[in-house]
């Protein structure tokens, strides 16, 4: 089967069956997890609220909570530079909270960068723009080393200097001037130039924190795996659609529904679009074969319907 509709409306089927809200849940609550973030580092310096401190970089919350980017941190040694004592707290207390509930997260609940490749995403699709351009998914690791690289070089984080998301968070509020051209640049990358290619591809932030996601407990299950119709909706709109066929067809191989995958982001979206609830959040640990029994199997409007 296809799409999940006569017009071929990607989640046109979820939509049907579960509504609007549970065919949208995980990603308007991720849009409101990213608006939230950017907007309490914004109410300080637009409303003289200052609730948080300082950046996605480096914050105190409430003057009491110091929170680090570990990314930022590391780069930081690798220049030379012996972080405060209050730094490699707020870094411990961020590592172990991604640790928990995966390093990719980051990328779909707190980063302000999501919503503008989403966007580009998006236009790919309605647009029909399809290029040829396929860049490999280890590039983001390069980029990694590389920025690790410069700052042992050059002695400073060079990185922060031109990461689209540190220049959009100043750029929201001094006002944008060469951030416009990378937040743009990395835009039209996603549209023109390569599908996910910066989130996807290049990002070494996302690399960086997918590295924690190895040992993460909550995931995303294919936990009804066999009530899978293969409408492919949710490899449609995964960020990262590798992720998922190991655990939505691996029974065949010992393999059981977790998506192990660390670059998985745990957006929901997968959740989202399944018009069967094959996808839900779980725990790792739970990660046994089932064997489901299909009971019946009866047309539902011209489609094949597994009962268990």
């Amino acid at each position: 089967m296809s799409r999940a509709d006569t017009n071929g409306t990607i989640g046109a089927e979820a939509l049907h069956v579960k509504g609007w809200w549970r065919s949208h849940r995980w990603l308007w609550l991720r849009r409101a997890s990213q608006v939230s973030i950017l907007g309490l580092f914004l109410l300080g310096p637009v409303a003289d609220v200052w609730w948080v401190k300082g950046n996605l970089a480096s914050s105190l919350t409430l003057d009491t909570l110091p929170l680090t980017d570990p990314y930022v941190l590391l780069q930081g040694l690798a220049a030379g530079h012996l972080p405060a004592t209050a730094a490699l707290t707020g870094a411990l207390i961020v590592t172990v909270f991604y640790l928990l509930v995966g390093g990719r997260a980051y990328c779909a609940w707190v980063c302000p960068v999501n919503s503008i490749t989403d966007a580009a995403q998006w236009l790919r699709g309605r647009f029909g723009i399809n290029t040829a351009t396929r860049l490999s998914g280890k590039s983001r690791f390069w980029m990694l080393g590389l920025t690790f690289l410069l700052a042992a070089v050059t002695g400073s984080i060079v990185w922060e200097l031109i990461n689209p998301v540190s220049m959009l968070h100043r750029g929201l509020i001094f006002g944008f001037g060469l951030g416009w051209a990378v937040v743009l640049g990395v835009f039209l990358l996603d549209l023109l130039v390569s599908k996910r290619a910066w989130c996807g591809h290049l990002c070494p932030v996302g690399a960086f924190y997918s590295l924690l996601g190895h040992v993460s407990p909550l995931r995303v299950s294919a936990a009804r795996r066999a009530q899978c119709n293969d409408c492919m909706d949710c490899y449609a709109v995964c960020p990262e659609p590798q992720v998922i066929r190991p655990a939505l067809k691996g029974e065949a191989d010992g393999r059981g529904p977790m998506i192990l995958d660390a670059q998985c982001t745990n957006c929901g979206r997968c959740i989202d679009v399944c018009s069967r609830d094959v996808f839900q959040f779980g725990l790792r640990f739970n990660n046994s074969i089932t064997t489901h029994v299909m009971k019946s199997v009866k047309p539902l409007a011209g489609k094949t319907e597994v009962l268990s």
